[in-house]
């Protein structure tokens, strides 16, 4: 199997939180601990949880958007973390990010030439006529026209300002693209085009990208893989068909009974899970969903379950199907 883009190990991010006199009292919020994950050129791995599970923290810190607590991040073969100054500028073009809120993300003082066209002239691929050229080249790839480039931010719809985003993140030709909730920001209608145009320019030029998202359809259209998070840990990974068609843990079959049926010969009652989403300041022991769990046995409030492939691919972190010999010796 060929190298990949990237491969997260172990990941942790805690975000201190002070109180108390003076603030001498602190906190942690885990808002990422201890996750693993692959993703390889042309292929989208889906992201999916609740909001606050730490999706978006993991791409910043893939990013180095900000710096992990622990754990290795390599593009390729270079371990990103222990990268700085030149040697992080020079890998930056190979690692773009396409940010939720189109409006927000965009500088409303500069023209669209200047900030599609910025990524390529900090890191001194292309200046003047050619810088031009290229920025030109990027917006038609993304369905924009030239007289586009003489505007600005607020001249724009929604859609149009998403397709700049991407144009921005593309135009220095990266290996692996951080999709943070790209549509959500969108009206429904605009929201299609977006997402097609996003998988025809990976099918065209062979992007790695990590899709970020709360809305399980949305990812089923747009993955290869998907990675479930619940609280800062990864609960389930696996294939889209084979997740979709065998949903194991039960945070996940939660999560898919929660969609509506589009037919309605095949309604069924939405399910709700009980209660809330922990504090990721004060997580539960053991396995971190079973406050809420249906299916909730007595080692799960104890236990940390372990990562069990129960197909090609299909990884579970979940007490229901690991061995009770293996329970048995973990407890001792």
């Amino acid at each position: 199997m060929m190298e990949p883009v990237i491969s997260v190990t172990d990941l942790v991010k805690y975000f201190p939180i002070h109180h108390g006199f003076l603030g001498r009292k602190v906190q942690y919020l885990k808002a990422v601990d201890g996750i693993d994950f692959t993703v390889h050129k042309g292929e989208t791995l889906g992201l999916v949880g609740e909001s606050g599970c730490g999706k978006s923290t993991v791409g910043y810190l893939i990013l180095n958007l900000i710096k992990p607590d622990g754990g290795k991040i390599f593009y390729k073969d270079l371990d990103v973390t222990a990268l700085h100054g030149k040697e992080l500028q020079r890998i930056r073009r190979n690692l773009q990010v396409v940010f939720q809120d189109p409006q927000s993300s965009l500088d409303p003082r500069m023209l669209i030439k200047n900030t599609v066209g910025y990524p390529i002239e900090v890191n001194g691929l292309a200046k003047g006529a050619e810088l031009v050229r290229r920025v030109k080249t990027m917006l038609a790839e993304v369905g924009l026209s030239e007289d586009h480039m003489y505007r600005y931010p607020h001249e724009f719809s929604g859609g149009q300002r998403q397709r700049i985003g991407i144009a921005r993140a593309l135009i220095t030709e990266p290996k692996f693209v951080v999709l943070d909730e790209p549509t959500s920001a969108l009206d429904v209608s605009v929201q299609a085009q977006i997402l097609n145009l996003i998988k025809d320019l990976q099918q065209r030029n062979g992007y790695a990208y990590l899709f970020i998202s709360h809305d399980l359809s949305v990812i089923k259209h747009m993955s290869h893989r998907i990675a479930v998070m619940y609280l800062g840990n990864i609960v389930e990974t696996a294939p889209k068909n084979s997740l979709y068609q065998n949903p194991l843990h039960p945070y996940t079959r939660a999560l898919m009974a929660s969609l509506p049926q589009p037919d309605p010969q095949k309604r069924h009652t939405l399910a709700v899970l009980k209660g809330d989403v922990p504090s990721p300041v004060n997580v539960p022991t053991g396995c971190r969903f079973h406050p809420r769990c249906p299916e909730v046995m007595e080692q799960c409030s104890r236990l940390t379950p372990p990562f069990i492939e129960m197909d090609t691919g299909h990884r579970v972190a979940c007490h229901l199907y690991e061995p009770k010999n293996s329970v048995e010796r973990r407890e001792q």
